[in-house]
């Protein structure tokens, strides 16, 4: 454990220093953020003892992305919410922008400094220490991540960065240095086994023991996971950011029971339900999607920042020793469709598909017949075969017919030959439109 007495620190003893720290941002937003002030005064509160503590916290309203991105200006690139005077800014990364302008995210010191220590801890959570020598492939410097990297430098590991494209690179890396661990997307882990079989790579004779995931749900998946450590000989554990709010604000140790939050202190999260938005309570069993509020931060601080990230909650002591409820992500309210008022994720359906190998690869699309969430029965699915297996109605069938009794919904199922779905460096997309 990387700071025990952080980590391992009773429950209450942590709500209770947050709520504290809580109360202290609240006081700081209503002095310094003109699109926080504007918000809780129209929600009806005035002052920030007037928004209470922690136990009020679901009185508040929600902070969505597209609220914060419309009030940025020329002027003020990264909205109305910035605190920090921008003397005070040592940082600025932004998101890639794939879908119009990026987001700018500045950060003071301290916030850099937060960072760096969260990030650290949820990666050393894996067992990642200090002599270990870590092959990343993350393309990162100008992005979010780019701050996780420095937290392979807090923990002592040798940090061998690779970076996505290079994937002949990374298996020469995984021979000729002998890493004890790689951090990579889970779609990319899986890419990587594949191509070490066709090279006559042997992944899972190699010195890697640790294979660390993050950037995409996926993970956490049974099938999926199981499918990876067999193609690496390796363990794996995920970790899970958002880039808003941090790089890698949760992290899996090897009990694999769900990602423990390692930015306590520094975040405070929340469920609520996705539809309405109403509080689900953040205990053993739950779901929902998460909400996160910067407890400490600066330069461009988030009250209940809705993350898209829909997870199951996980309590009760771990063997690790670290304390609080534990998270695993299921997939993202953005990818979800509803078909005949069932929600569905992507990632279940690939879940499901996965339990059918080695007939199938693991690789799956939905393809949604209509614009929106909303969709009608069957919804079509398209399945990719093993390598070399032949197209098998009797297999398509028995698909449809575990995934109707899996996930409570009509399906078609096509199956396609191995190789037709494609690969990805970074992340794969399991819904094409």
């Amino acid at each position: 454990m990387l700071e025990p007495a952080v980590e391992a620190l009773p429950w209450a003893q942590q709500a209770a220093a947050d709520d504290a720290a809580y109360r202290g941002q609240l006081a700081y937003l209503f002095a310094r953020s003109a699109f926080y002030r504007e918000t809780l005064a129209q929600a009806g509160f005035a002052t920030a003892d007037a928004a209470g503590g922690l136990a009020d916290i679901a009185q508040l309203p929600l902070t969505e992305k597209a609220e914060l991105k419309a009030t940025c200006t020329a002027a003020n690139p990264v909205g109305a919410h910035l605190c920090a005077d921008p003397a005070d800014v040592v940082r600025v990364f932004s998101t890639s922008g794939t879908t119009g302008t990026p987001s700018y995210i500045p950060l003071t010191a301290r916030d850099l400094a937060n960072w760096v220590a969260g990030s650290a801890r949820s990666y050393a959570a894996s067992g990642l220490a200090a002599g270990h020598r870590l092959v990343s492939t993350f393309n990162a410097g100008p992005f979010v991540a780019g701050a996780a990297l420095a937290a392979f430098d807090r923990i002592g590991v040798c940090h061998i960065p690779v970076g996505t494209g290079n994937t002949d690179r990374l298996l020469r890396a995984v021979e000729l240095l002998r890493p004890d661990a790689v951090a990579v997307t889970p779609s990319y882990a899986a890419h990587l086994v594949e191509r070490a079989a066709d090279q006559g790579v042997d992944l899972a004779g190699s010195t890697v023991a640790r294979v660390l995931v993050a950037g995409e749900p996926g993970g956490g998946e049974p099938a999926f996971r199981a499918a990876l450590e067999a193609g690496w000989g390796a363990t794996v554990t995920e970790a899970m950011g958002i880039g808003d709010i941090g790089p890698s604000l949760w992290g899996e140790c090897e009990a694999q029971d769900g990602m423990h939050l390692g930015a306590r202190g520094f975040v405070h999260a929340e469920l609520i339900d996705p539809a309405t938005g109403a509080a689900v309570p953040l205990e053993g069993g739950a779901s929902g999607e998460l909400v996160l509020t910067h407890l400490r931060h600066e330069a461009a601080p988030l009250l209940r920042f809705r993350t898209r990230d829909h997870v199951e909650v996980m309590a009760g002591p771990c063997q690790c020793g670290r304390t609080g409820p534990r998270v695993r992500c299921r997939g993202r309210t953005d990818d979800m469709l509803i078909v005949r008022g069932v929600n569905v994720f992507p990632s279940a359906i690939r879940e499901v598909v996965a339990g059918f190998a080695p007939a199938v690869s693991g690789h799956v699309r939905v393809r949604p017949t209509a614009p929106g969430v909303k969709q009608e029965p069957p919804l079509p699915v398209r399945v990719e075969l093993a390598r070399g297996d032949a197209l098998d109605a009797a297999l398509a069938d028995a698909i449809r017919e575990k995934l109707r009794a899996a996930l409570v919904v009509q399906v078609s199922v096509e199956l396609v030959p191995w190789g037709s779905l494609g690969r990805s460096e970074y992340k794969s997309k399991l819904v094409e439109r």
